[in-house]
């Protein structure tokens, strides 16, 4: 997220990497990064839709879950329409939400340690013993951290959406360093501070045996309707990530047809500064994810999460590598005026650029996640043939869409 913030301040573009790995890393890479990007947005936003028909299940169960999807898509895909206003007010208020439930479950969990508050007939004693207590700190061995890698990976795929509203800050100098230095603190309150509570109160064997960890949490502090209240949690980060997926993609769509790199009418701006075309396209895209809900809806969220977590790894990686040929090509002078440089430049990239090939190595060695890396090794591949077929060739003969870096700060 450094990387990525330290391009993003000093160089703040709509379609934020993609730009940057065309300039610094060549064409094709910029291509690749952007397309890749797109690809994972539409991945994921397809897991969201589909949990979001899970998630409507629970009180519509006769309703078919591919009509809750095809809803939500058409929803989202209408207010996308709407100038970038409306994406940062849905977007406050649905994290509002999302924020208040993690705390209060926090809380609430901080209670049934400190005071004992347990529901009839539960015996378990609550307290931080359970960190250790059931097979010790790791049960399952350093093997066990490892193949969660993958989890995680998808768990955080996203967060580099605050490159691509770089471009549409009105003060991107202050506004993405407060926003990515602000990443750490936020996956500590809602990531580990978390887990630790769940961990804390439950023995972990125990955690989702007998239901969703928040409902048992709420549901022994008295909450008869806790089942409801996560589902509405659930369904507003559901709501918020499919919101997110396709801004983010259609920006960096928006930003590809600039440099030529996708077709002309995906730079076109609507009245409201939005580049409709782009959310067109995500939205007929999605459309994919209600036939698979129609087709496979016991299997389809596991497939189309494997699948996402490649194209994760795979921006990051290309990220970092795009952060590094910046820097190279950089004189001391400006280097020196960075206002948001990589800390412990160049160990830390590096580091960071050897774990990314570290997880790939995981996604290839566990059966479970090796499906993944096949699909992305061939998506990479059909991509280089796509640019060196057809990108390459059209560079040279058509002229690029005029250079717009600010779409919308009505």
């Amino acid at each position: 997220m450094r990387a990525l913030g330290e391009m993003a301040v000093h160089n703040p573009v709509s379609g934020s990497f993609g730009h940057y790995a065309s300039t610094y890393l060549g064409p094709m890479a910029g291509f690749i990064l952007g397309w890749t990007y797109a690809f994972e947005m539409i991945i994921v936003c397809l897991a969201d839709v589909t949990a979001f028909g899970i998630y409507m299940g629970f009180w519509f169960p006769e309703v078919a879950r591919w009509v809750w999807v095809l809803g939500i898509v058409f929803l989202i895909g209408g207010l996308n329409l709407c100038n970038v206003k409306v994406f940062g007010e849905m977007e406050f208020w649905l994290s509002l939400l999302k924020v208040g439930a993690i705390v209060a479950m926090i809380l609430g969990g901080f209670g049934i340690m400190l005071f004992g508050i347990h529901s009839a007939g539960e015996t378990q004693a609550s307290g931080l013993s359970n960190l250790w207590a059931h097979g010790g700190f790791m049960p399952n061995g350093i093997g066990g951290l490892i193949a969660s890698f993958a989890v995680v990976m998808f768990a955080f795929g996203g967060i580099e959406i605050i490159g691509i509203t770089a471009g549409e800050a009105k003060d991107p100098q202050r506004v993405i360093p407060k926003a990515i230095n602000a990443v750490p603190l936020r996956i500590l309150l809602f990531y580990v501070l978390t887990l630790f509570v769940l961990m804390a109160i439950y023995p972990w064997p125990q955690i989702g045996s007998q239901g969703s960890p928040f409902v048992q949490i709420f549901s022994n502090l008295g909450i008869g309707s806790a089942a409801t209240i996560l589902n509405i949690v659930v369904i507003s980060a559901a709501v918020s990530a499919i919101n997110s997926d396709i801004f983010g993609a259609g920006r960096m769509m928006y930003g590809l047809a600039q440099q030529g790199q996708a077709p002309k009418g995906f730079a076109q701006l609507s009245k409201q500064g939005v580049p409709w075309m782009t959310v067109v396209v995500m939205g007929a895209a999605l459309l994919g994810g209600v036939v698979l809900n129609y087709l496979i809806p016991e299997n389809v969220f596991l497939l189309i999460a494997s699948i996402a977590t490649f194209a994760t790894v795979w921006v990051w990686l290309m990220i970092l590598f795009t952060q590094v040929a910046m820097r190279r090509s950089m004189t001391k002078a400006q280097i020196a005026e960075l206002k948001f440089p990589v800390p412990f430049w160049p160990y830390a990239p590096a580091a960071a650029i050897v774990f990314m090939l570290f997880v790939f190595g995981v996604l290839g060695y566990f059966p479970d996640t090796q499906a993944a890396l096949m699909v992305g090794a061939v998506w990479i591949v059909l991509l280089i043939i796509a640019y060196w077929l057809w990108v390459k060739p059209a560079a040279g003969q058509t002229a690029k869409v005029d250079y717009d870096p600010v779409l919308s700060h009505r």
